[in-house]
């Protein structure tokens, strides 16, 4: 099986200062980070949909995707959901503070086979960041892409993170953003339903789309089947997988996938390898 050659540092976190922060929801924040040796400033690289491993000093460490652009000179973003002790005390930091960094590591989207194509970004509940460097990309680089099509689903209407982000992406050229809630109430604009009745709203051209997709599996699932069903190949359709990475560089197996390592292998897939796997409940 192929694997990444791994740079020999790729076991050690760099310092990285935290410059600003984002309160996005009550439980989701977002780190502008810059590495605070101006070397390895210099020399950092990362494609989108690829992550980090996020190091806080003394307590431990997790995988965050890379929510920014390539080009943002060095400064990188993470949106960081509060979910457990780790990301619980990170959420206590503030800009000046330092953390570690380890990365990037994985596979990113399909760019470079996007462009020229119209592209079809899919996230359900609050794992929007895997996608958010895509969107962020093709509207840094609009003329290089078609038309750029964003659906977000989420539970409840105050799960939503992003708004005032959403709102500009609406307002950019050739792009449309479709959002949805399960659980919308009385106050909520947009649709009440899921991210895959959205589909149902958009107008794709089969042979000329690329679908970037995050979110809860069985999400992911329902989604790749209705767009198969719309005639699109299966080779066009694009998953950030979630697992429990530890290691990030294919030793630990914590993440392994079926015969794959979603830290090397993934986290993005193009659906025809993960699509008989994610078929099995619970794997």
């Amino acid at each position: 099986m192929k694997r990444n050659r791994q740079k020999p540092d790729a076991y050690l976190p760099w310092v990285a200062n935290i410059i600003d922060r984002v309160q996005e929801s009550p439980t989701v924040f977002t780190w502008r980070l810059q590495f605070a040796d101006a070397d390895i400033h210099r020399r950092y690289r990362f494609k989108p949909g690829q992550f980090n491993m996020v190091y806080l000093f003394g307590v431990g460490e997790i995988p965050i995707s890379i929510a920014s652009d390539p080009a943002d000179e060095g400064l990188y973003d993470h949106t960081i959901q509060v979910v457990g002790r780790i990301t619980r005390a990170m959420s206590r930091l503030e800009p000046g503070d330092q953390v570690g960094i380890r990365g990037p590591f994985g596979q990113g989207w399909p760019m470079t086979q996007a462009k020229g194509q119209a592209v079809l970004v899919i996230t359900g509940g609050l794992g929007c960041a895997p996608v958010t460097s895509v969107i962020n990309y093709v509207l840094q680089r609009r003329k290089q892409f078609g038309q750029l099509t964003i659906l977000q689903g989420v539970k409840r209407a105050s799960d939503m993170v992003y708004s005032d982000r959403y709102t500009a992406w609406a307002e950019a050229p050739n792009t449309q953003v479709l959002l949805a809630a399960d659980q919308g109430g009385p106050q909520w604009p947009w649709y009440t339903g899921t991210v895959v009745d959205l589909l149902k709203q958009v107008d794709i051209d089969p042979l000329r789309t690329l679908v970037m997709a995050c979110g809860p599996e069985r999400m992911l699932h329902a989604a790749m089947h209705h767009l198969i069903e719309l005639g699109l190949p299966a080779n066009r359709l694009f998953l950030s997988m979630e697992r429990n990475m530890q290691c990030a560089v294919g030793h630990c197996g914590h993440c392994q996938l079926g015969g794959r390592f979603v830290c090397q292998d993934g986290p993005v897939f193009e659906y025809p390898r993960v699509q008989d796997l994610m078929a099995i409940t619970g794997y």
